[in-house]
């Protein structure tokens, strides 16, 4: 490898831009000259190895700068990165330079050997991998210091002098992938391997669970409708709908970790070693020795951070906690004053004046949702968690309380506290169908809007100056870096999570939530994919193996809804009427059933292997080659040693 380094020339006649990096106004020259000279130069010395070029515009030179590499260079850092290809005789292997005959579509002349989405995220990984060496601060910056090893990117954002960095649309590429993903109304899959090679694995699994739990939730709908048609008040034929949804349920999880695995493995992600976790930028304290690699960067008190957490976090948390169950109490109160209206005067408004209180109380839990969202990043981030992994987790568990708490607590005081299911499925039909429509407005369709004017704006301003419509480089630049930033699937996952509430929780009591899903499955995945395509720049590709601990979260709502069903099942008048006598056998036999039903499930995960098993024997026999492959270098290894002391 080292050779190939050496030879890698820096200048190459065909400069394909991958990457836009913004400066700030007024950047100083000394700056500038100092950051091209770093990721420049040669990887011997400290540097990236890229290549680097301002945007030149008709006004000259910007404090915009596009970044590519060579072709040799991105195989050199796929091999960095520890990407996963196919080879030749259909085996995933993680894909190094010096076997690169060996796999499927090599060719020293194939320039797409990589998807452009992996060459932007190579050239990502080595930006965020350039490091001080002996600099003590940013030329011309005094104030932003450096020390040996420091992520000079993430020096420069923290500082104010890098606005962003981002990877550029493929025009034709993308006209392509939102013709054959949301361009024509069709019923039948996603385009998920044309999604993962434009936009990275984290972002298909997304798009691919969203399809696979649409698809999933279709029996509970068609079940439902019958029930919603025929059986309104008897809750004992609600007692096999429930038992389904609870086991199926338990299925559609477990075989969706079957399809994650089949899917990472044909992507190559299920492979893929996990990198060496760096601090995350927003990451403080003061310079200390990491006691596992030995470098010097900063280090906080764990102590510090466990205070932060809670004696100022958790106590926020539940101060909100509060706050949402005190509007809930109000909502009742107006609840409660349109009911007395209604009866006083029972007429076709008083009848629709029964849904206002719903309506309002769904478009506040929107409102509060949003606003504890941005309190939640801004102390997690005050917390000063070293890694994004920490600080994804801490921010997941703060929002998923709250979020599970402002949703769904006026259901449970309804079912378990008014004991009114006319109500309760009054309110379960109106929070549902009112929060998807929020959510699409607010996700897509408003961005979308805001986005296709700014486009108008731009492109008269272009035409004003020439006549050619097609846009050229720059002015394809200066459109993409006003897009919005595309924040991850977090906001995604999260509106799934308590749809799956909706549906799961009271599903004995409202059959007809899954339909409203189901509906609602279908125009998200349209305008998500249009979201992605039109209204946001373009995120760096992601590798992933799964949806990370959003199973669990799923897992833990199935739980949760086999109790609340039981208990729901149980104090229906039906039931009750089964144990005239004894409300404690009633109880003992709620409890029993529900411990059945929890058993039964946690069987069923048990039972389904979470991989199939053509993928557990190709992961075991790449296991077992590279077992060998290492006994095969200790073998030389110690052959060479004793030829030395022999001759020695």
């Amino acid at each position: 490898i080292m050779e190939s380094w050496s030879f890698l020339d820096t200048v190459e006649s065909n400069f394909r831009p991958l990457v836009v990096i913004e400066l700030a106004k007024g950047t100083k020259e000394e700056t500038i000259e100092w950051l091209t000279k770093r990721i420049m130069d040669k990887k011997a010395n400290g540097g990236a190895q890229l290549l680097i070029k301002p945007l030149v515009t008709e006004n000259g030179v910007e404090n915009i700068y596009l970044v590519g590499a060579s072709h040799l260079r991105l195989l050199l850092g796929a091999e960095t990165v520890g990407l996963v290809k196919e080879c030749s005789d259909n085996s995933m292997r993680t894909f190094t330079y010096s076997s690169r005959k060996t796999f499927k579509h090599f060719a020293d002349d194939n320039h797409n050997f990589l998807t452009m989405a992996e060459c932007q995220y190579i050239i990502k990984h080595e930006l965020e991998n350039l490091r001080a060496k002996n600099e003590k601060m940013i030329p011309g910056y005094p104030q932003a210091k450096l020390y040996p090893g420091k992520s000079i990117v993430r020096r420069l954002l923290t500082n104010g002098i890098l606005v962003q960095i981002f990877p550029l649309h493929d025009r034709e590429e993308l006209k392509k992938l939102s013709h054959s993903w949301y361009g024509r109304v069709k019923v039948g899959y996603q385009p998920l391997d044309d999604i993962r090679c434009y936009f990275g694995e984290t972002i298909a699994l997304y798009f691919g669970f969203l399809e696979y739990f649409t698809f999933a939730l279709i029996p509970m709908a068609v079940i439902g409708i019958p029930y919603y048609v025929f059986a309104w008040e008897d809750y004992d034929k609600y007692v096999m709908f429930a038992t389904f949804n609870l086991l199926w349920s338990t299925v559609i999880l477990e075989v969706w970790k079957r399809i994650c695995a089949v899917l990472t493995y044909r992507w190559g992600t299920l492979l893929m070693k996990r990198q060496f976790e760096e601090p995350r930028p927003g990451f403080h304290g003061v310079l200390g020795i990491n006691p596992v690699t030995g470098r010097e960067e900063p280090v906080y008190s764990s102590i510090k951070r466990q205070l932060r957490i809670y004696l100022v976090s958790l106590p926020f948390v539940c101060l909100c906690l509060y706050f949402s169950l005190y509007v809930m109490m109000i909502y009742f109160d107006l609840e409660q004053w349109a009911l007395d209206y209604h009866r006083e005067n029972e007429s076709n408004f008083s009848n629709l004046m029964l849904y206002v209180p719903s309506i309002i109380y769904a478009v506040v839990i929107e409102i509060m949702n949003r606003i504890y969202r941005y309190a939640a990043e801004f102390l997690t981030s005050w917390e000063n968690h070293r890694l994004e992994s920490s600080y994804q987790n801490h921010l997941i568990l703060k929002v998923l309380v709250f979020n599970f708490l402002n949703c769904f607590a006026s259901l449970f005081y309804i079912a378990f506290v008014l004991f009114d299911m006319k109500l309760l499925r009054q309110s379960l039909a109106t929070l549902l169908i009112t929060s998807q429509i929020l959510n699409q407005f607010a996700e897509s369709l408003l961005p979308y809007w805001l986005q296709k004017r700014y486009n108008r704006r731009m492109k008269k301003h272009m035409c004003s100056k020439k006549t050619d419509m097609d846009l050229s480089l720059a002015e394809q630049v200066n459109m993409e870096k006003e897009m919005g930033t595309y924040l991850g699937t977090f906001d995604d996952y999260l509106e799934l999570f308590l749809q799956f509430g909706y549906v799961s929780l009271f599903s004995c009591v409202y059959p007809l939530a899954a339909v409203f899903a189901v509906l609602n499955n279908i125009t998200e995945i349209y305008s998500d994919a249009l979201k992605m395509c039109r209204v946001y720049k373009r995120p760096f590709a992601e590798p992933t193996a799964n949806i990370g601990v959003w199973q669990l979260a799923f897992e833990t709502m199935s739980v949760i809804s086999v109790v609340t069903n039981c208990i729901l099942i149980g104090m229906s008048p039906q039931v009750d009427a089964l144990f005239p006598d004894s409300k404690m056998d009633l109880v003992l036999t709620v409890a029993l059933v529900e411990h059945l039903l929890l058993a039964i499930k946690f069987i069923m995960a048990f039972v389904i292997p979470d991989k199939p098993r053509d993928i557990q024997m190709k992961l075991a026999k790449l296991e077992f080659e590279s077992l060998e492959a290492l006994k095969q270098q200790v073998r030389a290894f110690h052959m060479q040693l004793h030829f030395l002391l022999i001759h020695h």
